[in-house]
């Protein structure tokens, strides 16, 4: 996910404070949860706070960081809800063709795959049950959710600016519902 600047990343969000020292609970967008605490000062949604995990570990499906600067609970709670934020520049270039970030794909043309653009790729939200691909339509603005999975994103062509939508059968005007 991007924010107003598209060269920031977002890696994570602090969530609750975690015990009475300071930790805070972080909900990480890496691919492996503790790599948030590799990429060294991580820039926030908040005017001129920049933090440092000094140390962390993985708790359930959260991160249980501690924050330079940060002892004590009540200090940790004003940090529930921050983004957190690295330089594009910064994240290492994805190993092979299959591999990419979110961020990459936002501003690509969605196509079927007869070629018809059928708009832009406007977000890629998780709403706890798997990624999804949103798509907003040039003419109406409407907006469109579609799984995001191989089977209903077979084709991504980040250098050629496009990737390919097949549209699931029950998703389509005049489908019908199995029985």
């Amino acid at each position: 996910m991007t924010t107003q600047n598209p060269n920031r990343i977002l890696l994570g969000q602090i969530g609750a404070a975690h015990g009475i020292k300071g930790a805070v609970r972080i909900a990480s967008h890496t691919q492996d949860p503790t790599d948030i605490g590799s990429y060294g000062p991580l820039e926030t949604d908040r005017p001129g706070l920049t933090i440092t995990i000094s140390k962390l570990r993985l708790h359930k499906n959260v991160v249980v960081a501690h924050i330079k600067g940060i002892n004590d609970r009540n200090t940790a709670e004003t940090l529930n809800g921050v983004g957190l934020y690295v330089d594009r520049a910064r994240l290492p270039e994805p190993e092979d063709d299959e591999d990419f970030y979110h961020a990459d794909l936002i501003g690509l043309e969605a196509r079927i795959a007869s070629g018809q653009i059928i708009g832009q790729v406007s977000a890629i939200p998780n709403f706890g049950a798997g990624d999804l691909i949103e798509i907003r339509d040039p003419n109406s603005g409407d907006t469109f959710l579609y799984p995001f999975t191989k089977a209903v994103v077979p084709t991504i062509r980040i250098a050629e600016g496009f990737l390919v939508i097949e549209v699931p059968l029950d998703a389509e005007e005049g489908g019908e519902e199995p029985d």
